[in-house]
């Protein structure tokens, strides 16, 4: 059984580093503050988001890599990747019908 907990994280954290990295698999959402910061900036978030390696036991508990947080220019900037039904009305029951949503959002945003 453990070894079929581990096969499952081991997919969705494939599957969320391919979002997060390439944007493969799912959706992006910029929060307005993050679209109000305009393209260079939004540009620099995005590649800072996309390099982020700094998962930890504190930071990604299940090791999923679906949350984290970094700094651009003085802003923080927090991204979270939820798991939705294809219809996206609600949470996916299942990862084979899954359409994942990285969310870009400022800390203050939230």
């Amino acid at each position: 059984m453990a070894n079929s907990a581990t096969s499952d994280c081991a997919r969705v954290r494939t599957l969320n580093d391919l979002l997060r990295r390439h944007r493969i698999g799912g959706q992006v959402v910029l929060t307005p503050g993050v679209l109000a910061l305009g393209l260079d900036l939004l540009m620099l978030i995005d590649d800072a988001v996309t390099r982020f390696d700094a998962f930890t036991p504190d930071n990604d508990p299940y090791g999923e890599h679906d949350f984290g947080l970094v700094g651009v220019q003085g802003h923080v900037v927090l991204f979270k990747i939820d798991y939705y039904d294809l219809d996206r009305c609600g949470c996916s029951p299942d990862p084979a019908v899954t359409c994942r949503v990285l969310t870009l959002m400022l800390a203050d945003e939230y």
